[in-house]
């Protein structure tokens, strides 16, 4: 700046003396003046070479200085964004791969608790099976214990009957009306008492 300030200053001293000599013009404007075109032609070629020298060469580079750091800035941007979206893939990416591991993982949990179920039904089946089987065999005991008791019982009333028709000694009619009476005497709280 200061030296387009100076080659302006430069300018109006080199142009003030011939501005000096000169008269003044007459009013015909469309008259050509030899001595003025002279020294515009001289002060602006002493001008542009000043300028050219001290002025155009500054602002130029700055100018260039100026562009290289705008292609700088929009290439570091790109750069920037070309980053960005790398890591947003590779964010996406991870995320899909979690998602994915979650979705194996739930699916896991639910073939481990199909197969704890069914392990489950298959040892409650077994249980019931044996609580069956076992209650099977109380039943059959059971049974097979009432029917010695009936058996015993029946055995203890023919004793019985028969000691009876024993001590009588009577014919078969009587006998046979004896026992008849001593069973029909005998009742279910006698047998379960003689037990």
């Amino acid at each position: 700046m200061r030296t387009l300030l100076r080659s302006l200053a430069l300018s109006f001293l080199l142009a003030a003396p011939a501005l000096a000599q000169e008269e003044a013009p007459k009013a015909d404007l469309l008259s050509p003046s030899y001595g003025l075109m002279a020294w515009t032609l001289i002060i602006f070629v002493v001008l542009a070479i000043i300028l050219s020298r001290f002025a155009f060469g500054p602002i130029t580079a700055a100018v260039r200085a100026r562009e290289q750091a705008l292609e700088e800035a929009i290439a570091g941007a790109k750069r920037d964004r070309e980053e960005a979206a790398k890591l947003l893939e590779q964010h996406r990416a991870a995320l899909d791969a979690s998602r994915g591991e979650a979705q194996k993982l739930i699916a896991d949990a639910r073939v481990a608790a199909e197969r704890v179920r069914a392990e489950l039904v298959e040892q409650a089946h077994a249980e019931q099976a044996s609580m069956l089987e076992r209650a099977r065999q109380e039943i059959e005991s059971e049974k097979a214990r009432a029917v010695a008791d009936l058996r015993r019982e029946a055995v203890d009333l023919a004793i019985a009957g028969a000691g009876k028709v024993i001590d009588r000694n009577l014919d078969q009619a009587a006998n046979r009306q004896l026992v008849e009476s001593f069973l029909a005497s005998v009742t279910p709280a006698a047998v379960s008492s003689s037990r």
